[in-house]
């Protein structure tokens, strides 16, 4: 017969009818087979919602037995006290504890519970960031916590411990939480920093000469270091911009010049996002033989440009300590950035044409050995990196570590 000729549904339908009751034929005689089944017995020959319920009351009273169990034994187990944070990094430390040592052969697990500490300034629109339960096998203390994807450098967390002993159904028994501790993790180490350097240098691109650094900024800005500080522009601690990470944010202390020049003129730009009044100074009364050259960042700002900031600092001065410890040095004759080197008995300077540098001066500067004039260029604002937040989405300018 054709499909879909004439009686194909009636004898489908009978069809349906006969395979229905064959069945039920064959199940009654399965039962009367095993009129005492077994567990398998039971499996092939109960009705599909008879199964079902059986397995809901088994997995009703292996929870209940389970959790009867955890409430006996719970308080056996010893309770994390005076928690100890050390060997803090920007994204890593070591936690360790004390614990009575009743049940303490019992325990299996560590669970940590580590949180981002609530900032009050924070912006409340923002999602909070997930909390960060960690499981770990129990070994011996002081352990390590590592993890650049839950740990950011400079940021304050709270840590509390519970002991676990983990039972043959899977389930844990757990003691109760131990006290809440706060610390904050480092910055980036040099280790972090050469990272970012080894970045940096790969499109920084080919050097352009350059004669002077220029610092801009408002007219009231230069009357007051002429009326206020003598005619010296003083250092000041450098804001948060650039990675989270970086050692030098609101810590070191310098002034901020730029050196960077267009292709076509080998001179500064006329346009600049910090004022219409320009500071020049020659580039040898800043960098030369007698100051060191630390690499501090590298940056951007949501943006296809890159910003790399260096340190000039003179030798043996506060600020060259302080970079010392920190950052990477670079060979002031010889890097991807800024250079100084002799020709010809000539101090000549050359820049990266494809990053804007950020140069920092770690010293104080005299007006009287550059010069001050008003800029014929623009203002431009969106261009400012005050406190400029990094992109840490950006895969040129960021490691595998908290940005």
């Amino acid at each position: 017969m054709r499909y879909g000729g004439p009686g194909a549904e009636r004898d489908w339908e009978e069809g349906r009818k006969r395979t229905k009751a064959e069945l039920n034929k064959q199940e009654r005689k399965v039962l009367a087979r095993n009129e005492k089944p077994g567990r398998r017995g039971l499996e092939e020959c109960d009705p599909l919602p008879a199964r079902k319920e059986r397995s809901r009351k088994l997995r009703n009273a292996k929870r209940n037995k389970s959790q009867d169990s955890g409430i006996a034994e719970m308080e056996e187990l010893p309770v994390p006290h005076n928690i100890k944070i050390s060997n803090i990094t920007c994204d890593s430390f070591k936690i360790s504890w004390d614990m009575d040592s009743k049940s303490k052969d019992r325990i299996t697990h560590y669970f940590i519970d580590l949180n981002k500490k609530e900032n009050k300034n924070s912006n409340k629109f923002k999602h909070k960031d997930v909390p960060t339960k960690l499981v770990a096998k129990a070994v011996p203390l002081p352990m390590t916590v590592r993890g650049h994807w839950f740990l950011s450098p400079r940021t304050e967390y709270t840590v509390a411990v519970q002991t676990a002993s983990k039972q043959v159904d899977g389930d844990y028994v757990v003691s109760e939480w131990s006290e809440i501790i706060e610390f904050c993790t480092a910055d980036y180490s040099k280790v972090h920093l050469t990272q970012l350097l080894e970045k940096a240098e790969v499109i920084a691109g080919r050097m352009l000469k350059l004669s002077v650094f220029y610092r801009n900024q408002h007219k009231e800005y230069f009357d007051y270091i002429r009326e206020h500080h003598g005619n010296a522009m003083q250092p000041s601690v450098k804001d948060n911009s650039g990675s989270h990470g970086s050692p030098i944010s609101g810590k070191l202390e310098g002034i901020f010049f730029s050196c960077n020049t267009e292709f076509n003129t080998g001179k500064p730009p006329q346009d600049s996002p910090y004022g219409r009044y320009r500071f020049e100074i020659a580039a040898e009364k800043l960098f030369n033989p007698n100051t060191n050259l630390y690499f501090g960042d590298f940056y951007c700002m949501y943006t296809a440009y890159h910003y790399v900031i260096l340190v000039i600092a003179p030798v043996g001065s506060p600020g060259d300590e302080f970079c010392k410890q920190r950052l990477p040095q670079l060979n002031i004759k010889d890097n991807k950035f800024l250079t100084c080197d002799e020709e010809d008995g000539v101090m000549v300077y050359h820049h990266a044409q494809d990053v804007i540098l950020e140069v920092i001066y770690t010293d104080p500067v005299d007006l009287s050995l550059g010069t001050v004039a008003e800029i014929t260029g623009h203002q431009l604002m969106s261009l400012s990196t005050a406190n400029a937040k990094k992109d840490p989405s950006c895969k040129t300018c960021n490691i595998s570590v908290g940005r």
